[in-house]
């Protein structure tokens, strides 16, 4: 794992304290992150939720793209998820896909334990 991923990992922990992080290494210095325990609630029905991604070698000049999210997430109205979000896999489970890609990456300020919570205060603020 390259030196700036094992930093961005240790800045995950230390941001989302209280809920379980697992690491898993891939083969060119890049690591698979779930993050389990998330609060989230309103809009919808799940209390907490889980999120995964991919942290890759090239980070932190490449986006942290896409993150994966329980299948079961369904808002509390009744109404589809919407624009942003999909139905797709995560490491052979089923899952839904939020894409919400950085366009103006900034390799400095964007991390990715800033990406994950501006993709929570995304979700959060879909009323």
């Amino acid at each position: 794992m390259t030196t700036a991923v094992a930093k961005a990992i240790e800045e995950i922990r230390r941001t989302f304290q209280g809920c379980d992080v697992e690491v898993e290494v891939d083969r060119s210095g890049g690591a698979v992150v779930v993050v389990r325990g998330v609060p989230m609630g309103f809009p919808y029905v799940l209390a907490k939720v889980w999120f995964a991604f991919h942290i890759t070698y090239q980070y932190p000049h490449a986006d942290v793209y896409p993150h994966f999210t329980n299948p079961e997430l369904a808002r509390s109205d009744g109404r589809g998820l919407g624009d942003g979000f999909g139905t797709a896999s995560f490491r052979g489970q089923p899952a839904i896909q939020i894409s919400r890609r950085s366009n103006r990456l900034n390799p400095v300020r964007d991390t990715a334990a800033l990406k994950l919570l501006k993709v929570i205060r995304w979700m959060r603020d879909r009323t």
